[in-house]
C-alpha cells in the first residue's frame, strides 16, 4: 500500500463501523453513510495509480451507476491537506485524492446473502427493472461482439495459464466448444451490435450487486473501469443473472426474469430481441467461464471445476420444442407454464408467452394496468394471438423453447398452434387444464395485481362457449401445480 493510500486508510477506518477491502478500493462502512476510495495501484484490468485516474474512475462510477440507483450514490468529494498537515473532506486545503460518498444499505439485503427472498414475483420484476435500465443505456455500437469475443480469449488465457487445480482436458473442451460457438454466433452479434443492443451496461449483474429495498430490486455497483467490461451486448448482460441463478439450480427464477425480460425489452427494441436469445448459450457459458477463474483464483478449485462443467453444458442445449398450455379463466394457466418451463429446452428452460402480458405490450401499458373491453373486441383479440405466434417462431428458430399461456377457447387457435411446431420442425406438446366452475370462480374473484383482466363474468361467458373437439393432454387443475406439471412433463419425455 502507497504512503498516501495508506494515510487516508488510516484516517477513515476510527470512524467507520467496518471496512472491507476489495480488489479495486477500500470500503468503509458508516452508519449512514458508505465512503469508497480507489486503490493507488495499476491493477492491469484497471488503472487507479494517479490521482486523475483515480478520479476519473469515481467520476464514472458515480455517473453510471446513478440510473439504476440514484439515492444510493450521492457525490464525488475532494480529500484535501489542510495547513496543519490533517485531511479533510471537500476542506480548503490542496486536492489530494478524491473519494466516492454512498448513502449505506442492508448489506444482508443483497439477494446473494438472502437467496430464500428470490421468488417468481420478484425475478418477473427484476427482468423487467433491467430492460428498463437497458432501453435508457447509451448505445454502444463499438461493443458487443467485440466484448464478448474478448472475454472469451482473456478466459481461455487465464484457465490454461494461471488457475490450478483443473481438469485441464475439461478447460480444453470448454475452450474449444466456446471458440466455435463464438465463430457460429458473431455475425449475428454484429449485427446485434449494429441494431441497437450494445449499450453501456451493468457489466457486473449477478445476485452479489442486486440488492431488495422495500421488496424491489436495486441495481448497483455497475463497472465503470473498463470499456471493454461494460459496452456490451444486453443480453450478455443479462445473462449473469441467468447464469448466477441457474447454477445456484433456480431455473424456475432465471426462467421467470427471462421471460419477463424480452416481454419488457419488446416494447422499444426491435424484433432482434427475440432472435438473439440463439446467442444466450454462449453468454451464459462465457459468464460461467468468468466464474470459474475467479474461483480458481480464489482458491476454491471445487467450485471452479462446477463452473466449467456449468459452461460445457451450457454449449450442449436441448433441443427446442413448443408447449401450449390452455384453459378457462382461473383455471391456473400462468402458474402451471411457470411450473414446467424450467424443464423444457436449453438452459434456463423454455421463454413464457403469455397473451394477457402480450396484449398490454402491444398497448403499452403496464402488465398489471386494467385495460377496456375494447382491447378485447375480435380485431384486437387476433391482434394480439398474431403477435404472440410470430414471437414464437422467432424464439424457435433460434432454437429456443417455449411455451404459450393462453386461453386457446377457439380450435383454429389450438391447430394453429400445432402447425407453427410443424412448420418450426420442433415437437409440439399441448395441455388444457379442467377444474370444477366452482374453483374457476374462486380464483378469478381473488385474483389481483395480475395481468389478467378476467372477471366472474368473463369466466361465466367462457363456461357457456362451445370449445370444440379437445385432443390436447388433460390436466386436472385442482391437483397441486408442482405434481400436475411433474406428472405432465412424464408423459413427454
Amino acid at each position: 500500500m502507497r504512503p498516501l493510500e495508506a494515510e487516508i486508510v488510516a484516517w477513515l477506518s476510527p470512524g467507520a463501523e467496518r471496512v472491507i477491502d476489495t480488489a479495486c478500493a477500500h470500503v468503509f462502512l458508516g452508519p449512514e453513510l458508505t465512503l469508497k476510495v480507489k486503490r493507488h495501484d495499476d491493477l492491469g484490468y484497471a488503472d487507479f495509480s494517479t490521482p486523475e485516474r483515480r478520479l476519473w474512475a469515481l467520476d464514472r462510477e458515480l455517473e453510471f451507476n446513478r440510473p439504476a440507483a440514484p439515492h444510493i450514490y450521492r457525490a464525488v468529494r475532494r480529500i484535501t491537506r489542510e495547513a496543519d498537515g490533517s485531511l479533510a473532506i471537500d476542506g480548503g486545503g490542496e486536492t489530494v485524492d478524491h473519494l466516492l460518498e454512498m448513502q449505506r444499505f442492508d448489506e444482508t439485503a443483497v439477494l446473494s446473502a438472502c437467496p430464500e427472498r428470490i421468488d417468481g414475483e420478484l425475478t418477473e420484476q427484476l427482468g423487467r427493472a433491467i430492460a428498463g435500465f437497458h432501453q435508457t443505456a447509451p448505445l454502444r455500437p463499438a461493443g458487443g461482439l467485440t466484448s464478448i469475443a474478448w472475454t472469451v480469449g482473456s478466459n481461455a488465457r487465464l484457465l490454461r495459464e494461471t488457475c490450478k487445480g483443473l481438469d485441464q482436458a475439461r478447460v480444453e473442451t470448454m475452450i474449444a466448444l466456446t471458440e466455435a460457438e463464438l465463430e457460429r454466433q458473431a455475425p449475428l452479434l454484429a449485427h446485434r451490435s449494429a441494431a441497437g443492443f450494445s449499450r453501456r451496461c451493468h457489466g457486473d449483474l449477478h445476485l452479489g450487486n442486486i440488492l431488495l429495498e422495500d421488496g424491489h430490486p436495486v441495481l448497483f455497483d455497475c463497472i465503470e473501469f473498463s470499456d471493454i467490461l461494460s459496452d456490451l451486448d444486453v443480453q450478455y448482460d443479462l445473462a449473469f443473472l441467468l447464469m448466477d441463478l441457474d447454477f445456484r439450480g433456480r431455473r424456475d427464477a432465471a426462467v421467470r426474469a427471462l421471460s419477463a425480460y424480452l416481454d419488457e425489452a419488446a416494447r422499444s427494441f426491435p424484433p432482434e430481441v427475440w432472435s438473439g436469445v440463439a446467442a444466450l448459450p454462449l453468454m451464459l457459458s462465457t459468464r460461467a467461464a468468468v466464474r470459474a477463474h475467479v474461483s480458481a483464483h480464489s482458491d476454491d478449485p471445487e467450485t471452479a471445476r462446477a463452473y466449467i462443467e456449468a459452461a460445457i453444458t451450457h454449449l450442449s442445449p436441448a433441443a427446442p420444442l413448443l408447449a401450449a398450455v390452455g384453459g378457462l379463466s382461473g383455471s391456473g394457466k400462468s402458474t402451471f407454464s411457470r411450473a414446467v418451463a424450467p424443464s423444457l429446452g436449453a438452459s434456463p428452460g423454455a421463454v413464457i408467452l403469455r397473451t394477457d402480458e402480450v396484449r398490454k405490450r402491444l398497448l403499452n401499458v403496464p402488465p398489471t394496468q386494467v385495460i377496456g373491453a375494447e382491447n378485447y373486441a375480435p380485431a384486437a383479440y387476433a391482434r394480439t394471438y398474431d403477435e404472440m405466434f410470430a414471437n414464437a417462431a422467432l424464439l424457435l428458430a433460434a432454437g429456443r423453447a417455449v411455451v404459450l399461456d393462453a386461453s386457446f377457447l377457439e380450435p383454429d387457435l389450438r391447430h394453429r398452434a400445432e402447425a407453427l411446431a410443424r412448420a418450426s420442425g420442433v415437437p409440439f406438446h399441448g395441455a388444457w387444464l379442467d377444474a370444477p366452475a366452482a374453483v374457476l370462480e374462486a380464483r378469478v374473484a381473488g385474483r389481483s395485481g395480475d395481468a389478467s383482466d378476467a372477471t366472474v363474468e368473463v369466466l361465466r361467458q367462457q363456461l357457456a362457449r362451445d370449445l370444440g373437439p379437445l385432443d390436447w393432454a388433460r390436466v386436472d387443475a385442482t391437483a397441486p401445480t408442482q405434481a400436475a406439471g411433474e406428472a405432465w412433463l412424464a408423459g413427454h419425455r
